[in-house]
């Protein structure tokens, strides 16, 4: 595995941070849903069964190398309310799944059968996840996913256009693993019309989302879609989109300095947390480290930037402890 550098310590005190970390919403035991419908737990979301709808509650844990590592504070309000703001914008390319947000970590969303891969769009030579292109490409793959890649390339390198690198959905603790788009196909996980759509509308939304990115002082280097069918065979969004957790984000004003004396970029995302893991040694195998504070508080930093960047306003906190203000919220919604 290639070297990993260290992130650039960076100080960062916020006063509205000690509630989530004093009590941070790890997510909603099925006792108090009860009457509200059966609930499963996910990596970082709970998921409760409301019929023909589901409610997808966005907890403060964070996951990355497949596994739950601790939590970060509002993570789960972050991704929510940023996935929403996204929603509406992308509207005209993809229908979503999201029906409306009854509070800051919970959004009501449309039933839809979730195809089995994930879509991410990439369009650097980066990462340090094992399915990332920079970890595969670091260790002598020049063939993955499908394509071929030129030797010589270095970390971070830019890639003639976006491409896509999708990758099986590994169940709870197990890892999400390559596979070529061909192979999607032909061992008929998607059915080739389907794909050739959810391949379109990925890479519209990679191009929209780099734009606007763009013009928010960030770079979107790569991002992770799942989309789903409806009742009615459509294919739609689903998840989240283009949010810290999804997807890496640079700093654009930084990029090129930092890459021409050798440096890596300003991370703005989950990439914090994964470098900070790996440069103890834990890429997803064994036991993890604990997240300390210090780490949380950075990664939270960072995810407030981002959500601030992108949608022009601060992000405003949500009470803390969590579980009362969103089991009320869904109990209402289930009452309307």
């Amino acid at each position: 595995m290639p070297p990993v550098e260290q992130p650039d310590e960076v100080e960062l005190v916020r006063p509205d941070f000690a509630l989530p970390l004093a009590q941070p919403f790890t997510g909603i035991e099925a006792a108090a849903l009860a009457d509200i419908g059966p609930i499963v737990r996910g990596k970082v979301r709970d998921v409760v069964d409301l019929g023909d709808r589901l409610a997808l509650i966005a907890t403060d844990r964070l996951s990355a190398f497949d596994r739950v590592l601790g939590t970060v504070p509002y993570r789960g309000q972050v991704l929510n309310q940023l996935s929403a703001w996204w929603f509406d914008r992308i509207a005209d390319l993809v229908p979503t799944h999201m029906v409306e947000a009854p509070d800051p970590n919970v959004t009501i969303a449309r039933k839809c059968r979730p195809l089995p891969v994930e879509v991410v769009v990439r369009s650097r030579l980066t990462g340090t996840t094992g399915t990332s292109l920079w970890t595969l490409y670091a260790a002598g793959a020049r063939h993955v996913y499908g394509m071929s890649f030129p030797d010589g390339m270095k970390k971070n390198d830019p890639l003639p256009r976006p491409i896509i690198t999708p990758t099986t959905k590994g169940a709870m603790g197990a890892h999400d693993l390559p596979i070529s788009e061909l192979d999607i196909v032909e061992t008929g996980l998607v059915e080739a019309r389907c794909w050739d759509e959810v391949r379109s509308i990925a890479l519209s939304l990679f191009e929209r989302g780099g734009r606007m990115a763009a013009e928010a002082g960030l770079v979107l280097v790569d991002t992770k879609y799942e989309f789903g069918l409806d009742p009615g065979g459509r294919v739609v969004i689903i998840d989240e989109v283009h949010t810290p957790d999804s997807s890496r984000f640079w700093r654009t004003a930084t990029v090129e300095e930092r890459l021409a004396a050798g440096g890596q970029p300003e991370n703005l995302d989950k990439e914090i947390v994964r470098i900070a893991f790996a440069a103890q040694g834990f890429v997803g195998e064994g036991d993890p480290p604990p997240l300390e504070t210090e780490l949380a508080v950075r990664t939270a930093g960072a995810y407030l930037e981002v959500f601030e960047a992108l949608t022009g306003r601060p992000l405003v906190p949500a009470s803390y402890p969590a579980t009362p203000r969103v089991v009320t919220a869904l109990g209402s919604y289930q009452r309307a």
